[in-house]
């Protein structure tokens, strides 16, 4: 893969991300929350982000380990905590992105598998709209438009590789 630009390299970091989410184990006293989800829930996150159960299952375990409040719901501070993001320069724009169609502070299991799909690799035949191309596009380009007016302008682009690569540009 080559990672010469900023959107091949944001695709490499969130595919490694979501690889680390999905095989994150919990490890709190051996034990792995049961999935609260009814099987046509189960059935509808399928299909809408294109996760197998298995995986869906896993995401609902590091899901709940993140929750430390045990609400049912991440704040963005959980989200911080997560020393991949922590030290990730984009990663308040990561985080931002878990909130951008959340009314509230938080977001529940659903929003987060949802955000969470525009990191996996596209399919052929099997795309869905959150691991379209043109998904994954609008995703990317979010991260670039810092003042969520559509576009990204020199300014924008110039604030965001500074995070990535720091002042040496």
């Amino acid at each position: 893969m080559s990672l010469d630009s900023p959107i091949s390299y944001q695709a490499y970091i969130g595919q490694q991300y979501i690889q680390h989410l999905i095989s994150c184990e919990r490890s709190k006293m051996g034990s792995r929350p049961s999935l609260l989800l009814r099987d046509e829930e189960l059935a509808e996150i399928q299909k809408e982000t294109g996760f197998s159960a298995n995986q869906i299952e896993r995401l609902y375990s590091r899901f709940t380990a993140l929750d430390k409040s045990s609400t049912g719901a991440l704040s963005r501070e959980d989200f911080l905590r997560i020393p991949e993001l922590a030290i990730n320069p984009l990663g308040e724009r990561i985080v931002n992105a878990f909130f951008r169609h959340s009314d509230e502070d938080r977001v529940n299991f659903r929003q987060f598998v949802r955000v969470l799909a525009h990191f996996r690799p596209v399919k052929k035949h099997k795309e869905n709209r959150y691991n379209s191309r043109e998904g994954k596009l609008q995703f990317a380009f979010k991260l670039y438009d810092l003042d969520d007016d559509d576009r990204i302008s020199r300014d924008e682009l110039m604030a965001v590789l500074q995070m990535m690569v720091g002042e040496n540009i």
